[in-house]
């Protein structure tokens, strides 16, 4: 067998942070539905900057399709998410021209996505968010939507995942031009 066509520690090594994601998301979870009432204000931090309250979407980002049918957000907002993650997890797999760097950020992202999937298999209350932020008036909103540390962990590692990339077109351009440059 090739050795290329082992799965190696550094390949391993990033779902160390899905692990860390999960556990964190759902420790959270669990602490914030057993001492915040749903609904209600729990802790206010910097003035009203940082709010730590209970609330439960049962849709996605912002709650949209909370109105659906159960059986439709169950299908659009549990299984297809699974099946993206499940095909992610075979691409990550797949390729070996991720960077390291890539491979956290893509950790990342499956440790927040399964962290807000097992809600909503899990919890029938929806997906449970809490990290509530002022936003001053900005795209219109005083407060952001509330969100919870998976939302996080897919929002950073989706950043740092489209930064890495830029960086790599960015450096793969640049080596060609020098390439060209040194041929002439």
């Amino acid at each position: 067998m090739k050795n290329d066509s082992k799965v190696s520690v550094k390949m391993l090594l990033p779902f160390a942070l899905s692990i860390l994601v999960i556990i964190l998301d759902q420790v959270t979870k669990a602490w914030i539905v057993h001492n915040i009432p749903s609904f209600t204000i729990g802790y206010s931090y910097l003035g009203d900057f940082l709010r730590i309250v209970h609330v439960s979407n049962t849709g996605v980002a912002f709650s949209m399709g909370d109105s659906m049918p159960l059986v439709i957000r169950r299908i659009l907002f549990g299984i297809v998410p699974l099946a993206v993650i499940v095909l992610v997890i075979i691409v990550y797999f797949r390729n070996k021209d991720f960077t390291l760097l890539q491979r956290w950020a893509i950790a990342g992202i499956i440790g927040g996505g399964i962290g807000n999937i097992i809600d909503r298999f899990f919890r029938s209350e929806g997906v449970v968010d809490f990290i509530d932020v002022k936003f001053y008036g900005i795209f219109g909103l005083k407060r952001w939507p509330t969100f919870n540390v998976a939302d996080s962990a897919v929002v950073i590692s989706g950043f740092m995942l489209v930064i890495s990339f830029i960086v790599v077109v960015l450096r793969n351009r640049k080596a060609e031009k020098k390439e060209k440059g040194s041929e002439k």
